[in-house]
């Protein structure tokens, strides 16, 4: 059996960490050493990967402006092999070498700035199906975007890093964008062509629900075997729980969360739709005695952190 069957055929999942969402979208900044305390109780709870800061303009992110600084400060464990290696087969995350370090970048030069940092293995760039918030996200259209991707993947390559590409808008657009599941599946294609191997499906403004979700997962990882195909869900909370239980139940097996549920896309609309919170995710996954590799406690001390970075 290959690393892709064992994936996909394994109970247990990936779960990834998202401070840097949670703290984008807040107008007040949040001081830089406040965040990296804030990510360092994060890294000691387990997480397959966090998503801990962006190299975006900082007039677009203001809150991300320090992202270099922070990482600098991140008490990092020693690697028994690599950072950058491929992500391992589920089944053998616990204990491996801790968690890995996930920024986002919007185009070329943030890349470059991301690439030249040894402690970060996974580079994300936001790739949205819809025309309309790909341009209010990243200011180019989806062709430019495109010819992004590829020079971002050439650098990862380069360099031994891996791209992450968040489908944004998956589930829908407000726009009126033309929206289905042959659209997400000729762009997952597209890019994996470019042999990136790590997909989310972004539910950038919370319309996602057990009917579309359970569409596209069971739809799409069948087809792409070779990827590994994960759920970056906003909600509510009153939908937390079927949107996770539809997901999983579709096949997938990486999920990323905040804790407490704090943060959204500023780009998106208005008024933010809250991330997946991290506890309700591991409440669910430790009742079906499904593993994580989260440590209870370290989750309870930054649980207890985040009340005091976040405003209440």
């Amino acid at each position: 059996m290959n690393p892709t069957d064992v994936r996909h055929q394994s109970s247990a999942v990936r779960l990834i960490e998202c401070p840097r969402d949670a703290m984008q979208g807040i107008h007040d900044f949040i001081p830089t050493e406040k965040k990296i305390a804030y990510i360092n109780s994060i890294l000691k709870c387990g997480f397959d990967t966090v998503d801990f800061g962006s190299f975006v303009s900082p007039k677009a992110i203001p809150q991300m402006r320090d992202t270099a600084e922070v990482l600098q400060g991140l008490d990092l464990p020693s690697r028994s092999v690599p950072q950058s290696r491929n992500s391992p087969p589920f089944g053998e995350l616990e204990g491996a070498v801790g968690s890995r370090l996930l920024a986002i970048v919007a185009n070329t030069r943030g890349a470059e700035d991301a690439v030249a940092f040894d402690e970060i293995t996974y580079l994300g760039f936001p790739f949205s199906i819809s025309e309309t918030f790909q341009q209010r996200n990243t200011n180019s259209s989806l062709a430019e975007s495109l010819k992004r991707v590829e020079e971002i993947q050439s650098l990862c390559q380069k360099k031994s890093k891996q791209l992450v590409i968040y489908i944004s808008m998956a589930f829908g657009n407000p726009y009126g964008d033309e929206w289905n599941i042959g659209k997400v599946e000729q762009w997952v294609k597209k890019l994996s062509g470019l042999g990136i191997k790590i997909f989310a499906l972004s539910d950038t403004i919370g319309v996602s629900n057990p009917e579309n979700i359970n569409y596209l997962f069971s739809s799409l990882i069948p087809s792409f075997p070779q990827l590994e195909i994960g759920a970056h869900l906003h909600t509510t909370p009153a939908t937390w729980e079927e949107k996770v239980d539809a997901a999983y139940h579709a096949g997938c097996r990486r999920f990323d969360s905040a804790i407490k549920g704090y943060g959204g896309c500023p780009m998106a609309t208005d008024k933010l739709t809250g991330n997946m919170p991290t506890e309700n995710l591991l409440s669910y996954f430790n009742k079906k005695e499904i593993s994580t590799g989260v440590h209870s406690n370290g989750l309870l001390d930054a649980m207890r952190m985040a009340m005091s970075v976040f405003p209440k």
